[in-house]
């Protein structure tokens, strides 16, 4: 009787999990390549003489990493994942994210530019870098100098 219990239980159990379907893998951001975003920006932005904060996060708007190099006011961090995190969710540059002409309670949107979205070669989303400190247009360029060290993409092919 109690052998014919378990298997019983063991069909239903098989029966049961031939419909099931396991979850979907999809690549998240690691925090090696995060690090060599942050890492490359720091050096481009010491090689040009400024002083910049740089948040990487992954889709969820989650900091990986964060580095505020010396002399940068607290404020710009905040600034820099503001843009990251708006980057990252969005999947769009803050740039382009101003180009929208969002209203301007719309969450989570950064429209300065200094954030982009950090892609892998085949358009899946990771998450956004933000940089702050320096002129939009440089911490534009940090942002992306890192991304593509990282043997990523700041565009969706």
């Amino acid at each position: 009787m109690k052998v014919h219990r378990i298997l019983s239980g063991m069909v239903v159990a098989g029966a049961l999990s031939i419909g099931a379907h396991a979850q979907t893998a999809k690549p998240t951001l690691d925090y090696s390549s995060a690090a060599t975003i942050r890492d490359t920006c720091l050096k481009w932005a010491s090689e040009h003489d400024l002083k910049v904060a740089i948040a990487v996060m992954d889709t969820h708007g989650m900091l990986v990493t964060f580095a505020h190099m010396d002399g940068v006011k607290p404020v710009i961090g905040e600034v820099a994942q503001w843009k990251a995190r708006a980057s990252s969710q969005y999947g769009r540059s803050t740039e382009a994210l101003a180009a929208l002409n969002p209203p301007a309670n719309m969450p989570g949107v950064a429209t300065i530019r200094g954030g982009v979205p950090i892609y892998t070669r085949d358009g899946l989303l990771l998450g956004g870098v933000g940089t702050s400190g320096a002129k939009s247009e440089e911490d534009a360029t940090c942002g992306t100098a890192g991304v593509e060290a990282a043997g990523l993409t700041t565009a969706a092919p």
